[in-house]
């Protein structure tokens, strides 16, 4: 949890072979998950979020094949933050819209 911008950078562009400038949020966890780092691109530079437990811990999403990244919802990260079971949260059905291409 020492590391700063350009470490934090350097992990997203090496270990996961992404892009740092992108829209996505990238997050990092310590061992004991008490402790989490979230990295941002907001257009003209990085922005760091660190947040320290002083009890329990970050639940972990579940993970997929792809080792390297799982990828979550603005919506979870809020829930993870806040403490709350992904396990135990059941969504109500909801009308999704989905754009049809036009070729």
């Amino acid at each position: 949890m020492h590391s700063g911008f350009d470490r934090l950078c350097g992990y997203v562009q090496q270990q996961m072979g992404m892009q740092a400038t992108n829209d996505n949020i990238y997050i990092f966890m310590n061992k004991p998950r008490n402790q989490v780092k979230l990295l941002c691109w907001e257009g003209d530079g990085f922005s760091i979020y660190h947040k320290r437990l002083e009890k329990g811990c970050f639940e972990m999403p579940e993970e997929t094949d792809d080792k390297k990244h799982i990828n979550i919802t603005s919506q979870q990260l809020q829930l993870i933050l806040q403490g709350i079971s992904l396990k135990s949260v059941h969504k109500r059905k909801r009308y999704q819209h989905f754009e049809q291409k036009c070729e």
